[in-house]
């Protein structure tokens, strides 16, 4: 399975994202250092998160990415 470089940013609501396939590869460690270099060239306040996911399709890696997953609760003496 290959592994697949986003750039997520917000669109017009919160529960929407704007997913845009950068480039996939067949090595983590090929990825990886591409997805580092993307982070290292992106300004901090531009908006876009880049994201590496490991999936079967780019279908399957957007669903993913898309899902809405609830914050984890914190205990106590986890604060």
């Amino acid at each position: 399975m290959p592994y697949y470089v986003y750039h997520i940013s917000q669109g017009p609501t919160e529960l929407i994202k704007n997913l845009e396939l950068q480039k996939e590869f067949d090595s983590y460690k090929d990825a990886r250092n591409f997805s580092r270099s993307q982070r290292a060239e992106l300004n901090a306040d531009s908006g876009i998160i880049v994201k590496l996911i490991f999936a079967a399709s780019t279908l399957e890696a957007e669903e993913r990415l898309l899902e809405h997953r609830e914050k984890p609760i914190l205990m106590e003496w986890e604060k």
